[in-house]
């Protein structure tokens, strides 16, 4: 028993640097296979040159830095904000289902930025990037506090999860009402930005989101040794001297704001931030949040570079909502979850 306990513990490292590893290498093949796809065919060859030389032919350097490249950078960084923000929420409610979209997050920061975009398009030409991310941080608290206000009342994290659901659906009911009576000259983009997209990135959006991102993923790596004593139990936490009150609050402003930034650029994006940290638990087989951290935002990347592929070229020249996808693959998942945990209970 001993010996197969230490034979684990020296293949932990050989199993993360092979997850890790994994990851990277999937990551830079789908940023090559999206910069390749496309109604213009771009060889490997030539994006190499414009990639690192700026050489090549006009109409295809302009395609891969205006169009493809912000795109794909947007895909990467905000899917994994989006698995570090389910990460987190999962971390808070102690539950593997919790996460951004079923808790209703993203759908209160989807009518913030609706609500910004149509009222405020009415006194200024243009909204600034600033003004979705904050519009949509305050949605995203907004909703967290309705679900911590039911968490008051209610015990069960299944129900818990359910008013949570209502919360969504109440936003985004509100959110088409405010869309189907507005001007159509207030609301250019706005239906497909509401379905969830990365099109339409711009190099001034890549410029502050990543900041945003960056920010707060190194927050919460800084975080992990917190985070790992909160996973033991509030007591242990407090034991460890964690300031369990303060803690808390910190994992909702992080989770939120990162939230709110991705629905702000993207839109509501569904079960990535649930599906994804699962999945790389079960690849590195540990908890451990110095290690999931890292690899959950790589694959939250991985995740929605794929999904995003899917969703330009399946039926081109139509393009799919970037949540048509994600739920095809992410909601298979959580269905699994959540056997998982019945079948465990009987």
């Amino acid at each position: 028993m001993g010996q197969s306990t230490v034979q684990t513990e020296k293949s932990r490292p050989a199993r993360y640097a092979a997850v890790f590893a994994g990851l990277l290498i999937a990551l830079a093949a789908l940023t090559v296979w999206n910069i390749n796809a496309g109604s213009v065919h771009i060889s490997v060859p030539d994006i190499a040159r414009i990639l690192f030389l700026r050489r090549g032919d006009d109409t295809a350097l302009g395609i891969v830095w205006k169009l493809r490249l912000p795109r794909i950078i947007a895909a990467a960084v905000l899917g994994g904000g989006l698995a570090l923000s389910g990460f987190l929420m999962q971390t808070f409610f102690g539950n593997p289902i919790a996460g951004p979209f079923v808790l209703g997050i993203s759908s209160g920061s989807k009518l913030c930025v609706a609500l910004t975009m149509i009222v405020a398009l009415r006194f200024v030409p243009f909204v600034t990037s600033w003004m979705m991310v904050l519009s949509a941080f305050a949605g995203a608290l907004l909703a967290m506090g309705f679900v911590l206000l039911s968490a008051r009342s209610i015990r069960q994290m299944s129900m818990l999860l359910v008013a949570g659901i209502m919360i969504s659906y109440i936003c985004s009911a509100v959110t088409e009402f405010v869309i189907t009576f507005a001007r159509d000259s207030d609301i250019v983009n706005l239906h497909t930005w509401s379905q969830g997209s990365f099109s339409g990135t711009k190099w001034e959006d890549v410029t502050v989101f990543t900041w945003i991102i960056a920010a707060c993923a190194a927050a919460v790596f800084l975080l992990a040794k917190p985070i790992s004593a909160y996973q033991m139990g509030e007591s242990y936490a407090q034991s460890m001297g964690v300031n369990v009150k303060r803690f808390r609050v910190v994992l909702i402003l992080l989770s939120s704001l990162i939230a709110g930034c991705v629905t702000a650029f993207a839109g509501p994006i569904s079960f990535v931030g649930i599906a994804v940290p699962h999945l790389v638990k079960l690849l590195l087989k540990t908890a451990k949040p110095i290690v999931v951290i890292p690899a959950s935002f790589l694959g939250g990347a991985v995740f929605c570079l794929l999904c995003d592929y899917i969703a330009r070229t399946a039926f081109a020249p139509v393009e799919l909502s970037i949540s048509t996808v994600t739920a095809l693959f992410g909601a298979p998942v959580v269905i699994a979850m959540l056997i998982r945990r019945h079948g465990g209970r009987g």
